[in-house]
This record gives C-alpha cells, structure tokens and sequence, in this order.
C-alpha cells in the first residue's frame, strides 16, 4: 500500500492540532464559567461550624439558587465575603443563616431568639451561645441576612460584625466532597 503524500499529513496533523486547542478551550471556557456562575469548590477555612463542617474541609457551593430563584433563608449555610478581611486569604466564611431581612434576633439566657422564639438548634450540640458586642436585639435590615456559626464558642460572627447584605453571599453550600468520611450532602 503506498503511503500518504507528506502533504496529507501536515494537513491531518494540523486539522488534529486545531481540534484538539479548540476543545482544550472549550473545556476551560465550560470550567470556568461553571465556576464563576453555577458550582465552586471552596476549603473552610476555620472552626466556627464545627462539627457540622470541619477545618479544610472541602465544600461545593451551588451559586444558582441565590441568582434566580431566592434570597438565602434561615438554615441555609452560606459562604460570604468577610466583613473586614485582613489578608487576600482571609477573605470568605462560611455561617449559617439565622435570621432574615424584617426578623428580629435576640441573645440571652444561652440561646438565640427570632421573633421572640427560641431557635432550636440542634447542630450546637447543646453549646451556649454568648451575646457578641453587637447589642441584641436586632432588627435585619432589608437585604440583609444575620449569620453565625455552629461552633458558637468559637465564631466570630454576626453578633460581632452584624447583619451582612445577601450582596456579600457567594452561594449556599451543599454538599463536602474530601474528606472522603464527610463525604455527601450539608444539613
């Protein structure tokens, strides 16, 4: 069989090379954008929801729901822009969302009040929760949400900087993939 003129094989060799930068692209283009606007990794980067969340776990956080369908609601586990970041390394925590925009919160006799109900909180593990500097009660602003950490001992959370914008929310963290005994959904 007589073999492809060398001409052939420059033009399938640079057709495969074309192709194959094309999709290279393409592949980084789909990753990036499915980061910036649907699903991001993120290391926690301290204690303040432990045990829900251990230190360097790895979370996705889903950035969808808070886009287009809702605002972030009591419950839900969030990461958010630190309120006064000190390095480019301290920039994100992640809370739990205790209260909404028009709620009230109030801290006393070792529990959290919303709308003068105590909250039960099963994911302190019996923890006190102690009042912070920001004097309670506190009525959330519109576009605002007040979050703190399970860890309640060890947080430093609104109760020391206050009710964040939902504007500072990056997404709702669902789900802890590493390490592998933690893998699956977030309560």
């Amino acid at each position: 069989l007589p073999s492809e003129p060398r001409e052939e094989q420059a033009v399938s060799f640079g057709r495969w090379l074309l192709e194959t930068s094309f999709l290279i692209v393409l592949a980084f283009t789909i990753a990036q954008a499915t980061r910036a606007f649907a699903i991001q990794p993120y290391v926690v980067p301290s204690g303040s929801m432990i045990p829900t969340i251990e230190i360097h776990d790895r979370l996705l956080v889903e950035k969808i729901t808070y886009r287009f369908v809702r605002p972030p609601e009591q419950g839900d586990v969030v990461v958010f822009d630190k309120p006064h970041p000190t390095t480019r390394l301290d920039k994100i925590l992640i809370k739990r969302v205790i209260a909404e925009e028009g709620q009230t919160v109030d801290i006393y006799d070792d529990a959290v009040w919303v709308d003068g109900v105590a909250l039960d909180e099963p994911y302190v593990h019996g923890e006190p929760t102690t009042p912070g500097t920001v004097i309670t009660p506190v009525t959330i602003p519109a576009g605002q949400v007040w979050l703190m950490g399970d860890n309640r001992t060890h947080s430093g959370d609104s109760r020391f900087f206050g009710p964040q914008p939902v504007s500072k929310v990056r997404g709702r963290a669902i789900w802890t993939y590493w390490p592998p005994k933690e893998f699956g959904e977030l309560d």
